[in-house]
């Protein structure tokens, strides 16, 4: 047998295998909970691509921003100029920059009811609570609460919950947990942030 005869009796091996695999598996019917972590880059990133593939399949979409405050972002912007996303940012930036634990706490609850009540409401397809992980990190949220908020969301929900440092009970309450590991960062080396590439 050729190489390239071995290679494609394997490849229609592995083809028939993961379609058997496939065959089995079942569709939940219900919006999935999914969460990006971790000290890397990219977890904001990420949910901003589930967006543009959402509104790709014509779907409802809405952000609610935790931490970022009136950061002037090019996502924000872009989705602005789209018109199809409802967004709120109300964070009022980070806790070094507001210096003040009551305001930090009682922004985070407000943003949380905000997106407690897009999620309940069935309006949406999918939701993403942008750097809400933070706030549970600073037990401006605690994560009952948050749990509470996604159980109560419409069936065809889904939800993103971004930021580093997820709590445990989260996440093994999540369908799908991502964590982004930082390999290397320009910040290290003196390099502030890029826009277009950070923001």
């Amino acid at each position: 047998m050729s190489e390239s005869d071995d290679h494609k009796q394997k490849m229609q091996e592995r083809q028939a295998k993961q379609r058997e695999r496939v065959s089995e598996l079942k569709d939940p019917e219900k919006g999935l909970v999914l969460v990006h972590t971790g000290a890397g880059k990219g977890k904001s990133s990420s949910a901003f691509g589930v967006i543009v593939r959402a509104l790709g399949w014509k779907q409802k979409v809405g952000v609610v921003q935790f931490i970022k405050g009136k950061w002037k972002t090019g996502e924000r912007q872009f989705f602005d100029r789209l018109g199809e996303v409802t967004w709120h940012t109300m964070g009022e930036g980070f806790t070094w920059d507001t210096q003040d634990k009551d305001r930090d706490i009682a922004a985070a609850q407000a943003a949380f009811a905000k997106g407690a009540e897009m999620m309940a409401s069935g309006d949406y397809d999918l939701i993403v609570l942008d750097e809400i992980n933070i706030a549970m990190r600073y037990e401006y949220l605690s994560v009952e609460d948050v749990i509470k908020g996604l159980d109560a969301r419409d069936a065809k929900t889904g939800v993103i919950l971004t930021g580093r440092d997820a709590k445990p009970g989260l996440c093994d309450y999540a369908d799908l947990v991502t964590e982004m590991t930082e390999v290397k960062h320009p910040f290290k080396a003196g390099i502030k942030a890029q826009r277009g590439v950070d923001y």
